[in-house]
Order: structure tokens, then sequence, then C-alpha cells
């Protein structure tokens, strides 16, 4: 509710209002037609709309935006099938016992004295025999037999053809040395060849790029590591010298030579030995036991036991200026052809063994001419034969039909314990080494220009019991 007042009402209460207030203090009444000077008035409600609310209005704008689209994609993974399945066992049957009957007393004591002095007697035997004097056990687990462990070759000599003619380990037993030359028929004393060496307990060996290779001017024939300078070895040509180089030395690795002189060999060497003689010497072998004592093999067939303490003068068909001796002192039953290869026992001073062109290897004692055995190894030749330097009944043989034989004594005087391919279009194996450090190594070389290295198992590397006694029982036997 407002309250107003006219404009002509307030005028006409100004002087006389205000008079009748300061004598009267009281308003006059002027009747009901005419209201008083300060009369309250109750009017109607005036109501004043904002014009600004209706020009400005509430001004908005509706906008939308449309991000990029999704990329959407369904997949669906199947779980992998699970079965179920359950077994039942039978029950178990019970297992009845047959009863055991109480025995008796008394007739287990008659019996144990009736059969008293016969079980004393056979474990008196038992306590005085020897069969098992030495006997060990071996619980180690027991490998397979031979296995090859590398297979070297140098191309170059290979692309020539060249044959592997010798094999040698140094004295670490780290080193194997072969020679390049050619064995089968032919001059090849202008041939170009190859002496190399691998050492096997290099970091990143391998097999066709060999430690040290040294050329030489002829076909080398053999071979040998000196026995206590692991670098040096000496070779023998088809040219007739003998060469010593130290394999230390890659740029200028010869040592010594021995030319070509009347003193000198006329013939290829095939494997190095003093003195010269009239029948033709093809292989060579000195005893363990005595330094002065070797046996020759030759070309007649017949081995030649010989001895570097020899006084009497050789015959020579030249002159020389060096005195040349006569080393023979006994002749031993032939082969049927030449003799390549011979092998003195390092656990007996009376055996040797020798292998020749008839496939034969024979086993000799020092005492008397005809062999103990005679082997027939192979039909066509055998061209090396080594005893083993820690089995004293186990020897190894080299065949022309591309085999490496191995033989214990012990278990077949007739038959290889075990054969293996060197060569798989049986080219002819010319020679093999043990190694005397690593005893579990044999090397051979072919025909192929390859030498292989074959792993033996303790079978072959651990000595038997009663081994040695068994090899002087045999050497006794042969001698009576």
């Amino acid at each position: 509710m407002a309250t107003s007042a006219q404009p002509w009402q307030l005028g006409l209460a100004g002087s006389a209002g205000a008079e009748a207030l300061a004598t009267s203090g009281t308003a006059s009444t002027e009747g009901p037609e005419r209201p008083g000077p300060l009369q309250d008035e109750t009017l109607g409600v005036a109501s004043v709309p904002s014009q600004w609310r209706g020009v400005q209005g509430i001004r908005g704008e509706t906008k939308s935006c449309q991000t990029a689209s999704i990329a959407t994609a369904e997949a669906s993974v199947q779980a992998r099938k699970h079965v179920d399945a359950e077994v039942q066992t039978e029950a178990p049957e019970p297992v009845s016992l047959p009863s055991v009957p109480r025995y008796n007393g008394p007739q287990l004591a008659a019996f144990l004295r009736k059969v008293e002095a016969m079980v004393t007697r056979e474990l008196n035997k038992n306590w005085q025999s020897h069969a098992f004097d030495g006997f060990e056990v071996n619980w180690a687990e027991q490998q397979q037999t031979v296995t090859c462990l590398h297979t070297l070759s140098y191309p170059p000599a290979q692309g020539q053809g060249l044959h592997v003619t010798g094999v040698s380990w140094n004295s670490t037993g780290s080193v194997v040395a072969c020679a390049y030359g050619r064995l089968d028929d032919g001059d090849w004393s202008t041939l170009r060849s190859f002496v190399c060496a691998w050492n096997l307990d290099r970091r990143g060996l391998s097999p066709q790029q060999p430690s040290a290779v040294v050329e030489v001017p002829s076909a080398a024939m053999c071979l040998a590591f000196h026995p206590t300078r692991p670098s040096h070895v000496a070779g023998g040509l088809y040219s007739g010298e003998v060469l010593v180089w130290d394999m230390s030395r890659p740029e200028d690795p010869l040592l010594w030579r021995t030319g070509l002189t009347d003193d000198t060999h006329t013939d290829p060497v095939y494997q190095p030995s003093r003195g010269e003689a009239e029948v033709g010497a093809t292989a060579v072998a000195f005893s363990s036991f005595d330094p002065s004592l070797f046996v020759l093999g030759t070309e007649g067939g017949f081995p030649l036991k010989c001895s570097l303490t020899a006084e009497e003068a050789a015959v020579t068909r030249m002159p020389s200026s060096v005195p040349l001796r006569a080393p023979a002192q006994f002749t031993f039953a032939p082969h049927g052809g030449p003799v390549y290869s011979v092998s003195c026992s390092p656990f007996h001073r009376n055996l040797f063994l020798s292998a020749g062109t008839d496939g034969h290897a024979h086993l000799y004692s020092m005492l008397q001419a005809q062999p103990l055995t005679s082997l027939q190894l192979s039909h066509k030749y055998l061209f090396a034969v080594r005893w083993s330097p820690v089995r004293p009944l186990v020897f190894a043989a080299a065949s022309g039909e591309g085999d490496v034989q191995l033989f214990d004594l012990q278990k077949s005087s007739q038959k290889p314990t075990v054969s293996v391919k060197q060569t798989e279009d049986e080219s002819p194996v010319y020679c093999l080494e043990f190694n005397c450090q690593q005893t579990q190594l044999l090397a051979a070389g072919d025909a192929k220009g390859t030498v292989k290295v074959w792993q033996l198992s303790s079978e072959f590397t651990e000595q038997g019991a009663r081994e040695t006694e068994l090899l002087d029982q045999l050497a006794s036997e042969v001698a009576s």
C-alpha cells in the first residue's frame, strides 16, 4: 500500500494549518464532504513495470560442436578349452602273505653242522684267491665309446690333392700338427706342400684356419714335435731333407735343415732316423726303456731290432764323411709286404707292434723271431699302428679302407673293440697318434687332407685291474 497527497491539499494547509497546529494542537473537522488538511488516504496499488528488462531481455545463443570420429573395432577372444577327467583306481586287493612255519630248531642245527666243513673250506679258498686283487668299482657314467671332436683341414692343401702323411701332438697336448704330402706313386720332390698346426685350446678355433702354416718346398712325408719344446717340430721331406721349424715364429719359422749333400738322405724320409742302410727303412720306433734300442720297419717286410751302440761298420754304396755303423742286431719274421709302421710298448720292454701292406698287425717279442699273434685288420693296406700311452693292452690301427680301429687285448685278441669310419668313401687313413697329455684324444689323418680328433671314453683311458700283470704274462708266454 502507498500513501500520497494532492498538491492543492498541501498548499492549503501551508499557513492556516500551521497556525491551527500552533494554537490548538489538533486538527479541525470541516465536515464529511471535504477532507481535512492532514488526513490519511488509502489508494489502490500502482504497478510500474521495468522497461529496461523488456528492452534488453536475456540474450542467449545455442551452439553445438562435434569431436573427430572415434575408430572402434570389435574383437573376440577364445579361451583355452579345459577338459576335466577323473581316474578311478581300483580298490587295492589285500595281499595275503603265506604263513611262515616256525623253524625246527633241532633240524636247522643239524643242517648247519653238516655243511660247516664244506663252507669253511670254500671260504678259505676264496680268502687265498687273488682273482679280485686291485679291483675297483667305477661309478662314473659311461660315455659313448668314441666321438669325433674336431675335423681339421687346410683348403689350399686339399685344393692340390695333398694327403695328410703324418700327425703329431706337442709336449703340452694342446697343439696338433700335420704334414701334407703324397703317398701314392709319382715324383713329389718339387711339389709345394705345407705343415700346419692347430691349437685346440685357443678360443674361437677355426677348423679350416690353422694357428700356424709353414710352406715346404717338397712333399712332407712325416713330422714329430720335440719332446720338451712345445713349438719345435721336425719334418722329413720327399726330397730327402730333414727340417726343423719353430711354429711360434710365423715370419721366419725355419731353425735348421740338413740340405742335400753326400751325407744326407737320397730317398724320401718317411720317419726321421739316424744312419743309412742297404735295406729301405720305412718306419722307426724307439724303446721306452732303452734309449739306444729301436725297431725299424723295412720295404722287405721284416722288422729289424737295432741299437745305436753298434760298432760294426756299415757297408755303403756311396762314400760318406761321417762313419756309418750297421745297427741291425736281430731280424724278425716278415710281413707279406712292406712294413709301414712300428710301435714299441710303453709298458713292456720286449713287446712291439708292426703293420704292413698285407693288412696284418703283428705283435712281436724282442726275444723271438715269430710274432706272438697276427691280426688281419684290413683287406687293403695298414698304414699305422700305435700303442695307447695309458692302457697296456690297448692299441689303435689305421686302415686303407678308411677305418680307425681300437683294440683291447683284455677283451679280445682277434677283433677290434671299436671301429670308426674316418672317411665315408673309404679313402685310406695314413697316420694316427695318441695324445700323451690329454689321453682321451686320438688324432688321425687321411687321404682327403683331413685330420680328425677322436675323443675316447674312459673305457680306453682307465687302466683295468691286473692289466700290466696280464701284459707280462703275454710276454712271458711268447718267450717260453
